[in-house]
């Protein structure tokens, strides 16, 4: 039954790319006409999606779940706890944690379906797919949905300036048909939203953030380049309360529920969790709730997980940016050196990493982009709290907290960010003084 399934789910990857290849018209009567048919090809993919996580449950009730290789460090926990059953922020729990379930389905289909035509380049020179824009809708809609009446301040990566141009038109229609498809599945009862209303929800997300108040910081798709080169990438949602990091969700419907290899870092990820029901992880924290982790589309994460800060300096796993552009690996692996790290480097896209920190995959994560860069506060909001209360520790590379509290950017952060175990932390803050201190000597 799993491999017919597996099969009618690629087959279906198939029809619907090749359909995604169609060009949409600048013109109003083609792009919905185009935009209709994008939204029934990509909602078949969608269907196959949710008809097999319906399988997953109804198995799980009658059978335990397999395991697979090796299983992460953590401990299980009763299903009734978790971050969402905290008593101060359990129900804006539930909302991100649906919320970004709505966009990592959008997502995850896209992904499969991708093609040349569906991307463009921002100025930065990285890659914008339908996917970024639809998914930052779908949590811009799912959070106003979930506090209704009150005015939602989000800070988030894209704006809808490009598509509301006349040329954007087609890649609007595109982008509405994929969002009306996900809601139809997910929230069958709500009315389906006009290009107008899309273009508006993906604008809601150009708040400045800030210090005071209550700031959602969302990266629809944290490693953009992961995602279109079919890796790693996590829909990444935090909520700031007062300047500080109060709870955080990713979803990684890529990263399998199992420790990651090498092989679970390279190209060829999408696609896997069609056919394996132990691939695709939702990773949550809350402020004094602790990590938990668990499948993306089944339920709320339930299992507890933490750091491991046991292993000698010798058994010890780094990661790093996958793309050499995002990070200096040849400062990371002089860092690794210099304090006894001999194992190569795990190179993941995303926020990912920190998920796979908090539960003991790695024990060390290291950031080192080019002086120039300008650090966002979304790529690393959602991931800080998880580390937090999974027991790693998160700096700039000087050893400093990160400072969410001065709106879309971090303030400098000395060159550099620093994820990891307690005494790896200590230990690379110290290499880090001591390199630098011997280059400049």
């Amino acid at each position: 039954m799993a491999a017919r399934a597996a099969a009618a789910s690629m087959a279906s990857h198939m029809v619907a790319k090749a359909a995604l290849g169609c060009r949409t018209s600048s013109s109003a009567p083609a792009a919905v006409a185009t935009g209709a048919l994008v939204g029934q090809v990509a909602g078949t993919a969608l269907q196959q999606r949710a008809q097999h996580h319906r399988r997953q449950q109804a198995a799980a009730a009658g059978q335990p779940t397999r395991q697979r290789r090796l299983v992460a460090v953590s401990v299980a926990a009763p299903a009734a706890t978790g971050p969402h059953a905290s008593p101060v922020y359990g129900s804006e729990m539930h909302a991100a944690v649906e919320a970004v379930r709505l966009a990592s389905r959008l997502c995850q289909a896209v992904q499969v379906q991708l093609q040349r035509g569906e991307k463009t380049e921002k100025d930065d020179e990285s890659p914008v797919t339908v996917a970024d824009y639809g998914a930052q809708a779908l949590v811009a809609w799912s959070l106003q949905r979930s506090f209704p009446g009150q005015a939602v301040s989000l800070v988030a990566e894209e704006d809808a300036v490009e598509l509301r141009a006349p040329e954007g038109a087609g890649m609007l229609a595109r982008i509405t048909a994929l969002v009306n498809e996900a809601l139809a599945i997910e929230h069958p009862q709500a009315a389906p939203l006009t290009p107008t209303e899309v273009a508006d929800l993906i604008d809601s997300g150009s708040s400045a953030g800030g210090g005071s108040g209550r700031h959602w910081v969302l990266d629809p798709i944290d490693g953009t380049r992961g995602f279109v080169g079919m890796r790693q990438y996590a829909v990444c949602l935090g909520m700031l309360e007062e300047g500080e990091v109060a709870l955080g969700v990713l979803g990684c419907p890529n990263l399998p529920q199992y420790a990651i290899s090498e092989a679970d870092c390279d190209e060829g990820q999408a696609g896997r969790s069609f056919s394996d029901e132990a691939v695709g992880t939702m990773f949550a924290a809350c402020k004094g709730q602790g990590s938990w982790a668990g499948p993306i589309f089944t339920s709320m994460p339930s299992q507890r997980i933490f750091c491991n800060d046991t292993l000698p300096a010798n058994q010890v796993r780094y990661m790093e940016s996958f793309e050499a552009r995002h990070s200096n690996h040849g400062l990371a692996l002089a860092i690794a050196e210099e304090i006894g790290i001999t194992l190569p480097s795990l190179r993941l896209d995303s926020q990912a990493k920190y998920g796979a920190l908090s539960r003991g995959d790695a024990s060390v994560f290291m950031r080192f982009p080019d002086p120039s860069y300008r650090e966002k506060i979304w790529d690393h909001c959602a991931g800080v709290i998880i580390l937090q209360e999974a027991g790693a520790v998160i700096s700039d590379a000087a050893g400093h907290p990160l400072d969410f509290s001065k709106g879309r950017y971090f303030p400098d952060l000395h060159g550099g960010i620093v994820a990891a175990t307690p005494s790896m932390h200590r230990a690379i803050i110290a290499a880090i003084q001591k390199i630098r201190g011997d280059s400049s000597s």
